[in-house]
């Protein structure tokens, strides 16, 4: 199969942006000792996307999460703001501290 979309730069930033993201997933999930096929992370998974969706075009304008690397943890940090708000005990050093970030989130969704 010859992956044309591959050579593409933006193609390329936007998987390494997805990786990031679903490593930053599975690393937190494992931490809080959730299953991956826990019913509930679906309604969470979504409800993370959206709030992603709503950061991300505001800390890249501000150039908080310009990379890859951070865009995972602005997802990480979405996705650990709405288990927070499900119950979910999160504790604070299992996050990446980045300040902007944490901060931005609760911008976003306060």
């Amino acid at each position: 199969m010859n992956d044309e979309w591959g050579h593409d730069p933006s193609v390329r930033f936007m998987r390494r942006v997805f990786k990031g993201m679903e490593e930053a997933q599975g690393r937190l999930l494992a931490n809080v000792n959730l299953s991956p096929v826990d019913v509930r992370l679906r309604r969470w998974r979504e409800t993370a996307r959206e709030l992603f969706e709503q950061a991300w075009p505001v800390a890249s304008r501000s150039g908080v999460a310009a990379s890859e690397e951070e865009a995972g943890v602005l997802y990480a940090h979405c996705l650990a703001r709405i288990l927070i708000d499900a119950g979910i005990k999160i504790p604070q050093d299992l996050l990446p501290h980045h300040e902007k970030i944490s901060r931005l989130v609760k911008e976003v969704k306060p």
